[in-house]
């Protein structure tokens, strides 16, 4: 069996300035560890549970299956910041029928990122019987 110690996605974009402003100045996720030098530098965001490393560059974006899944407390507060700062909203905060409060948005590659609000109440914060 694999003991996996950490874990982390990796996006190489087109435009990693672009990119590093997105993720750390518009989105404000904060810096876990930088390294090289240079454009292509890496940057490793902390991403709640896990990591996020923006580093090298692709010649094309990265096709659409890979997608990033953000549980926020306030969806509604964080359409408000976003919207403040430029990020392009694909779709605005929903009540999905599954309970689940859902804002859509996308990394300047066309990332899918989806933010989630888990209300009070909902199956995903506790476990019934426990």
């Amino acid at each position: 069996m694999v003991h996996v110690l950490s874990s982390r996605v990796l996006l190489r974009p087109t435009d990693p300035e672009r990119s590093r402003t997105f993720y750390g100045e518009q989105l404000g996720l904060a810096v876990y560890r930088e390294f090289g030098t240079g454009p292509e530098r890496g940057t490793v965001y902390f991403l709640g549970g896990g990591f996020l490393e923006v580093s090298g560059r692709a010649r094309t974006p990265t096709e659409p299956a890979v997608r990033l899944w953000m549980q926020v407390p306030d969806v509604a507060a964080a359409h408000e910041e976003l919207t403040a700062t430029g990020v392009r909203i694909v779709r605005p905060p929903v009540k999905e029928p599954w309970g689940l409060v859902e804002m859509w948005i996308a990394d300047p590659d066309g990332t899918p990122i989806v933010l989630v609000e888990v209300p009070a109440g909902h199956p995903l914060r506790y476990r019934p019987g426990t």
